[in-house]
């Protein structure tokens, strides 16, 4: 590998600029213990596959402090809806602060309080353009399951941290939440209903079409 390699990925990382909203959402997600921030390489990417396929109904798995969920309403279309379930409300609280300091009317958003694995059940099968599941690791593949059943065909899945800290490359790497990580990564390549793709963006960002 070229010696400027790790260069090139920290140039790529912040080669689209992270605007002023989101670096303030980022800010406030740092602060929490446990709601890390898609990075900006993730973003941009999230925003331009939102725009790509026109996505009008999104879901998102972590809300966190709403970094991701600017990514995705900035590429989505004004009569685009993000629905973004998290468990934590000071997480939600700071979300929907970033979405209004963003000029999003609040009929953009549908913030869900609960745990994903009770409130995935209940929505729609084939009703939505997309799933970004960034949250807890030990249930990403419960995520993912809910996830493509509710994709439309055409839809995208996306997944962050599916290099989780540069561990999921690294066979000597065997804790639990690396494991399930690049366990689901390599079933869902194997995958015959997904056209997937991992790109090394961030902290590695799975993205897949339904077919």
């Amino acid at each position: 590998m070229s010696t400027l390699k790790p260069a090139s990925w920290s140039y790529a990382e912040d080669f689209v600029p992270e605007p002023e909203v989101i670096e303030q959402a980022r800010a406030r997600g740092l602060a929490f213990e446990a709601a890390t921030p898609v990075g900006t390489g993730a973003g941009a990417t999230l925003r331009l596959l939102t725009a790509a396929i026109g996505a009008k109904h999104v879901i998102e798995v972590g809300t966190g402090a709403g970094t991701s969920g600017l990514w995705l309403l900035a590429g989505m279309p004004q009569d685009g809806v993000l629905t973004t379930i998290d468990i934590s409300p000071e997480h939600q609280k700071a979300a929907r602060e970033a979405y209004v300091a963003a000029g999003y009317p609040t009929q953009r958003t549908r913030v869900i309080s609960g745990r994903a694995t009770d409130v995935l059940p209940r929505m729609t099968d084939g009703a939505y353009d997309m799933v970004l599941i960034d949250a807890d690791k030990a249930s990403y593949p419960a995520y993912v399951e809910h996830g493509i059943r509710l994709l439309r065909s055409g839809g995208v899945l996306a997944l962050d941290n599916m290099l989780w800290h540069d561990k999921v490359a690294d066979p000597a790497a065997r804790d639990s939440d690396t494991t399930t990580l690049r366990d689901l990564g390599k079933s869902l390549r194997d995958n015959d209903d997904l056209l997937p793709a991992l790109l090394p963006v961030s902290d590695g960002l799975f993205i897949a079409v339904k077919r």
